[in-house]
């Protein structure tokens, strides 16, 4: 009779190891994100994408505010948090923000480049300088993906980001910026600026891109985030409240993320955290 040999144990610490990589796979890459999912506050939000592109159909920012209200609403709060609208990009824009650059001297409506979020390029854009040149500076995107949200009003996503120096776009030639990696940074900027000027009556999250530690825009700058949209709701026209706002609390598995979130980020870099759940 023959006897049949026992598996080596070379064969059973491969298929340990195997069995335990395909767990984590399992977890990483579909369990966890799909429990950390949660548009409670936007259901219209469910199905829609969380990265801009480029003009070329390459993933550009990721989206990472959200604003309530109506353009005028959106306008005049932004103007109150001293964020300016930002000039077209034509040659005499061109030409301005170069010699800006250059010369080390203002130009606070300097031109943003153009990104798309479902095939639309941005509507508005909005910036805040930060020193004397455009060299460096907040500045943001916004599309209007709702005309309705659950609070009966229009609903804006957009991409903040720091611009961190100029550089030539690989694609057009054209002057560009490249982006500070530590994408939440700049979401707390905003918001915080939009709070300050007491034009926000009510501060939520829901899932954008989700955490990401090594992502890449479109001109191949890197940056990290937790992955969360922080949404503001603004004041009808923006009016003045005496209130602070309301602050809506995420579910418990998405503060348990942004928990461990914030004890990871000073080790990529930043020596700020993100902002933690408005």
């Amino acid at each position: 009779m023959k006897q049949t040999t026992a598996p080596s144990q070379t064969y059973r610490w491969t298929r340990r190891l195997l069995i335990l990589l395909a767990v984590y796979l399992l977890l990483a890459y579909i369990i966890l994100p799909r429990l950390w999912l949660h548009h409670e506050h936007q259901p219209g939000l469910a199905d829609l994408s969380a990265v801009t592109h480029t003009a070329d159909g390459i993933p550009g920012d990721p989206l990472n505010v959200g604003l309530v209200g109506d353009k005028t609403d959106v306008l005049r709060a932004m103007a109150a948090a001293g964020w300016l609208p930002a000039d077209p990009i034509t040659l005499k824009s061109s030409v301005e923000i170069s010699a800006s650059v250059v010369l080390d001297r203002p130009d606070k409506e300097a031109p943003v480049s153009p990104l798309y979020y479902e095939g639309r390029k941005q509507d508005l854009a909005f910036e805040k300088q930060i020193g004397k040149s455009a060299d460096k500076r907040n500045h943001v995107r916004f599309w209007q993906v709702l005309d309705k949200g659950v609070e009966g009003r229009p609903v804006w996503l957009g991409s903040a980001t720091q611009d961190a120096g100029v550089t030539l776009s690989r694609d057009t030639g054209q002057v560009t910026h490249r982006i500070a990696p530590d994408i939440d940074a700049e979401r707390a900027v905003l918001i915080g600026d939009l709070v300050a000027a007491k034009v926000v009556t009510e501060l939520y999250q829901v899932s954008g891109i989700g955490p990401t530690l090594a992502g890449k825009n479109g001109e191949g700058d890197p940056y990290y985030t937790d992955g969360e949209i922080n949404f503001a709701v603004l004041s009808p026209g923006a009016t003045v409240v005496s209130a602070p706002p309301t602050v809506d609390a995420d579910p418990w598995l998405v503060q348990g993320k942004n928990q461990i979130w914030s004890s990871i980020a000073p080790l990529l870099g930043s020596d700020d955290p993100p902002a933690p759940a408005p």
